[in-house]
């Protein structure tokens, strides 16, 4: 038998598992997906937004695999760490492990002022209003929410994503399992005008078409393109020859930037501007709610007022020939109360696993953990710490098959390594207490009550104590 320890239970750990399952050069295998939460699915339970239904209807195939008989969640367990399994017992328990936590930490501007209260990372705002235990019931959004005007930098599907959760009335976000205090600051928010700013052309951004095009489709909401700032762009004038997923984006903005007003404040000489000053062209349209996409703006500093966020400076760029953008000499400031940076993901150090710095991943050849540059008996890494933040869920697919390729080339010599007889059993007796798939199921039913309690469907427990104290409770 093949005792197999898969840490993280995303969609790269579950398709790891998944993987490992639809296999025959080794019929016998035991998985265990272990996680750090007392709940499964990873990001497409804490990182999807709240009104992706379909996205997140992907939770029922990944329910599939960890409801196989050979595979047994294993939550509440941390991995690393002054509280957790270090890398070196897990290879006591298990014949192999693969590694796959994702990449958690936001990248940072790198700018003044932006560690300002009002300054947060899209990570954060992403987990506070899908009820991360870590986050809890967060207040930091209701006083962020207070201001009319919003800066989101970054023009990528997450950044699109928390704009749009933004813009959206509360009442729509009703039916969604939203926790109660993120929808009652989302109910009680003031934002009006919400910023999209990327420091480079319409043509480099990052966002899906599909997405992009949600903007468009929210009731009360107007989007707001300057054309002139589409014409800075190259490529907008000579579409040809671009990815197609582009040339959409492209025809979207197009659409928009003929529908109405130009965007932007104008350009400044150090004083905040006002973000709303031009409420009129969108109380004219009858829109409650106004998301302006920016381009050719760099962040250079977070302006402050009264010990809190203010606002922000921004360089106007242009096109540089060679695909990048030079700075101009002028500037521009946006007035905002709430700033949320959505850059990019970086990987995270795990104690005792090797890491690349750099390149925020773990060395590896083809998925084999990499110890002072060779590969480590029965480590291995799948998903965004094997390769970095890159591609979409149904990435993952591919990646991990790769991985699982690696593991079973070498499972002969793994099966000769000792492994625990009940790695459950040992986890208890070195203090911890794992949540098992009842467990999962009692926070299932208690989410569901709480729901039903409040008129809603579903709504999640935001906090540890209450996801533990739910997972307890047998008689649930």
């Amino acid at each position: 038998m093949l005792s197999v320890a898969v840490v993280g239970s995303g969609p790269s750990g579950v398709y790891s598992a998944q993987a490992l399952l639809q296999q025959s050069l080794v019929p016998d295998v035991r998985v265990h997906v272990l996680d750090r939460l007392p709940t499964p699915y990873g990001l497409v339970r804490y990182g999807v937004a709240p009104d992706h239904e379909k996205i997140k209807s992907l939770q029922n195939s990944l329910r599939a695999v960890l409801e196989d008989e050979r595979v047994t969640f294993v939550g509440n367990v941390g991995v690393g760490g002054p509280d957790g399994v270090s890398p070196a017992r897990l290879t006591e328990l298990y014949h192999a492990v693969v590694y796959c936590v994702g990449a958690s930490a936001d990248r940072a501007l790198a700018v003044p002022g932006e560690s300002l209260p009002g300054s947060y990372s899209a990570t954060r705002f992403v987990s506070w209003y899908s009820a991360h235990p870590d986050i809890g019931a967060d207040p930091f959004a209701r006083d962020a929410l207070e201001s009319r005007s919003a800066v989101v930098i970054g023009v990528g599907n997450v950044a699109v994503d928390v704009a749009r959760i933004l813009a959206r009335g509360a009442d729509e976000l009703r039916t969604t399992d939203v926790p109660r205090a993120a929808l009652s600051a989302l109910a009680a928010s003031r934002v009006r005008d919400v910023h999209i700013v990327g420091r480079r052309g319409p043509s480099q951004a990052r966002f899906t078409t599909k997405e992009l095009r949600e903007l468009g489709a929210l009731p009360g909401a107007r989007v707001v393109v300057d054309p002139a700032e589409l014409a800075l762009d190259p490529a907008y004038a000579a579409p040809d020859g671009l990815p197609a997923v582009v040339r959409r984006n492209l025809e979207v903005l197009r659409g928009w930037s003929a529908g109405g007003a130009a965007s932007g404040g104008a350009a400044s000489d150090g004083a905040a501007s006002d973000g709303a000053s031009s409420d009129g062209a969108s109380d004219a349209a009858g829109a409650a709610r106004r998301i302006r996409l920016r381009f050719f703006l760099r962040p250079v500093e977070l302006l402050e007022r009264g010990g809190r966020v203010a606002g922000v400076r921004f360089a106007r760029t242009a096109p540089d020939g060679t695909g990048g953008v030079r700075d101009t000499g002028r500037y521009e400031d946006i007035e905002a109360r709430l700033v949320l940076r959505a850059v990019g993901y970086r990987g995270v150090e795990l104690p005792g696993l090797p890491f690349d710095p750099v390149r925020g991943t773990v060395p590896h050849t083809a998925g084999r953990v990499l110890r002072d540059g060779v590969p480590s008996p029965g480590e291995y890494v799948a998903g965004w710490i094997k390769r970095g933040p890159t591609g979409v869920i149904g990435s993952n697919r591919s990646c991990a098959k790769e991985t699982v390729a690696s593991l079973l080339e070498d499972a002969a010599g793994l099966t000769l390594r000792p492994a625990a007889a009940d790695p459950l059993a040992v986890l208890r007796e070195w203090g911890l207490r794992p949540v098992e798939w009842d467990g999962w199921l009692s926070i299932e039913r208690a989410e569901a009550e709480l729901g039903r309690s409040l008129g809603r469907g579903p709504v999640k427990i935001p906090d540890w104590p209450g996801l533990l104290a739910a997972a307890r409770d047998e008689n649930r």
